[in-house]
């Protein structure tokens, strides 16, 4: 019979969600609560086999306090979802004997994992008060250390798991204080942890967890460890012992490192897209402008106009470029099925030069590659990072060896979680240079990390490769000791898509049709209007979205094209497009903007892509695209 779970969320959405998620990991879902007065009442009415508890709920009591009143009502399992992982928070969770703490945001597995075990302790604590030497017996053959104690605090029995984590084998701890066997400290004090089984036997109640506990093992090994500790009283009622349940955390820390990682990267890519935006702007003005200049057909009296917007754009360029703290991995791409051994090819002489005359290059490609999906621009920014970083690692001259091979990537539990066994195309990249400690090599693609000296290197090469790699699907790795060199390893997922046609010559990009242009940006849409009037097309434009509905109404006949930014202040241009288009005021719509930061998906834009130009665009690729969408049947 599936246990039957009470779930206790302010958040309706959220608790939706977790609602959702139990249903799909097999659990009967009992009810919802969204205040701690509702929990407590709920718990009385429903008796769930376990809750799920948001620590910060709205009124009084919180998370916390309802679990307190549950517990000293009803023998539930109470396990915590929270964002908060504080000393504090974790102290008052303590004192009421969780069963489990799974911070926010959490995979299925995490919380599959948590209820489990608390379901799994729960029964065993029920099972520890009726008989403890049958409770000897059940632990022995559990995947988590067991040590039970007498009133004392000495040491019982421990199991198999236990023995193994500790160095103490049973027969040799028994008698001795569970302090001496079971020693913990604090991973970044390195004071000692207070045993909480000493807590179990003062208080009479469950206690733990012990944040950051680390246990040192009889042989001086230590490892990352969560504990907790129970009671064990006899049949009049009285605290007898206690138990003491604990399990190595190395595996789970270091998925919650990969998580903190992975949310530090997108929080840099959001900070990354806004600053973007503002750069692309710049540079669809200096590209789009010096792109008309350099038309024969240009007329002399707007050169000096022109060459005036483009030093206005490299002013607000130079001052953007020192508002820039951090860097993200959200570019905008555009794949292409490639063979990585033919753009090695291409791609070597750009190497040589960066290289220079001191380093003898290696240039292996492999035969029969499968092809790969990654936009070449990028994929030859990454070989470019590469070889920069493994100049600098041979400042006296040395060998750089660049080959791609075929890669089948089997189940590794040392790789990074994300990566999905199957067909990959490697690029390997192995220098002779100076190579990198264990402790710089941990760090290596975190953003502005960098052992050079100051002035002399950013600290974003290889955070800018790591971030291409894994924005295009593949996975990098990197093995490095002193004076042994560097290599990295780029894994980009095989695919069997053909590769695009030969292009067919485009036709002039002319028109005649009508087109209302829509741009927040004064100096980008002056740009446009300029190019789309000098190709014979008719511009009506307008600087927001108001503007433009009234610029289409007062039309009087359909537009046949809408040019508009994604992102603007008044309105975003999708919802833009969506209104004229269903008031037939526009025909067809070309969407443009500067933003990286995944707008054009968040707005329903993929599945359009030939509708879609992104900033900073040719003049001519910015024609040609119009024309295109306009030509489309």
């Amino acid at each position: 019979m599936a246990a039957r779970v009470l779930i206790v969320e302010d958040e309706r959405i959220i608790a939706k969600g977790v609602e959702k998620q139990l249903r799909a990991l097999g659990y009967a879902v009992a009810g919802s609560a969204g205040t701690g007065a509702d929990a407590v009442r709920l718990a009385a009415e429903l008796r769930p086999d376990l809750i799920l508890m948001d620590v910060n709920l709205g009124g009084e009591p919180d998370g916390i306090g309802a679990a307190e009143a549950i517990r000293a009502a009803r023998d539930v399992p109470v396990v915590f979802l929270t964002a908060h992982s504080d000393a504090d928070t974790i102290d008052r969770a303590k004192r009421i004997g969780p069963f489990g703490y799974v911070l926010k945001p959490y995979e299925d597995t995490e919380l599959k994992v948590a209820i489990e075990l608390a379901l799994y302790k729960h029964q065993t604590d029920r099972r520890v008060r009726e008989n403890e030497r049958w409770l000897a017996a059940t632990l022995a053959g559990i995947g988590d250390g067991v040590i039970a104690t007498d009133a004392e605090g000495r040491v019982r029995f421990m199991n198999a798991r236990a023995e193994r984590l500790t160095g103490w084998p049973d027969a040799e701890a028994a008698g001795r204080d569970v302090g001496a066997v079971f020693r913990a400290v604090n991973e970044r004090t390195r004071a000692d942890v207070r045993n909480p089984i000493f807590d179990a036997l003062r208080t009479g109640a469950s206690a733990g967890p012990s944040a950051g506990a680390v246990l040192v093992a009889r042989d001086g090994t230590e490892r990352p460890v969560d504990d907790s500790a129970a009671p064990i009283r006899d049949a009049t009622g009285a605290v007898s012992g206690a138990v003491l349940v604990f399990r190595d955390a190395t595996e789970r820390r270091r998925l919650e490192a990969h998580l903190r990682q992975a949310e530090k990267m997108e929080a840099i890519g959001r900070l990354a897209g806004g600053i973007a935006h503002d750069f692309n702007n710049i540079m669809t003005v200096i590209t789009g402008f010096a792109d008309l200049l350099l038309d024969p057909a240009c007329p002399a009296a707007e050169r000096d106009g022109f060459l005036t917007h483009i030093r206005e754009a490299g002013k607000r360029a130079a001052g953007l470029t020192q508002q820039i703290v951090a860097f993200g991995r959200k570019q905008v791409l555009v794949p292409a099925v490639l063979n990585l051994s033919a753009v090695l090819r291409d791609t070597a002489p750009l190497v040589k030069g960066l290289v220079g005359a001191g380093v003898e290059l290696e240039v292996v490609p492999g035969a029969d590659l499968p092809a790969v999906k990654v936009d070449p621009a990028q994929l030859g920014q990454v070989l470019l990072n590469l070889a920069a970083n493994a100049r600098d690692a041979m400042p006296n001259g040395g060998r750089l060896e660049v080959r791609t091979a075929r890669a089948d990537l089997g189940p590794d539990p040392t790789r990074d979680p994300d990566v999905r066994p199957g067909s990959y195309v490697l690029l390997s990249v192995r220098d002779t240079g100076t190579g990198m400690t264990p402790e710089v090599l941990a760090r290596a693609f975190e953003p502005f990390f960098t052992t050079k000296a100051v002035g002399a290197g950013t600290g974003l090469g290889l955070a800018t490769v790591h971030g291409i790699v894994k924005q295009s699907g593949g996975h990098i790795e990197a093995t490095s000791a002193p004076g042994a060199g560097t290599e990295f390893r780029i894994y980009l997922p095989a695919v069997t898509e053909p590769g695009p046609a030969p292009a067919a010559p485009a036709p002039a990009p002319r028109g005649t049709e009508t087109v209302l242009l829509v741009e927040d940006e004064t100096l980008v849409r002056r740009m446009m209007r300029r190019v789309l009037a000098g190709n014979g097309y008719t511009v009506l434009e307008a600087a927001n979205g108001p503007d433009a509905a009234r610029a289409a109404e007062a039309h009087g006949a359909p537009i046949h094209l809408l040019i508009t930014d994604l992102v603007m202040p008044e309105q975003p241009g999708r919802e833009l497009a969506d209104r004229l288009r269903a008031r037939g005021l526009v025909r067809r719509v070309l969407f443009v903007s500067g933003h990286t930061e995944g707008d054009a998906a968040r707005q329903g834009i993929e599945t359009a892509s030939v509708d879609f130009i992104a900033k900073p665009f040719a003049v001519a690729d910015f024609a040609q695209k119009v024309r295109a969408v306009l030509d489309r049947a």
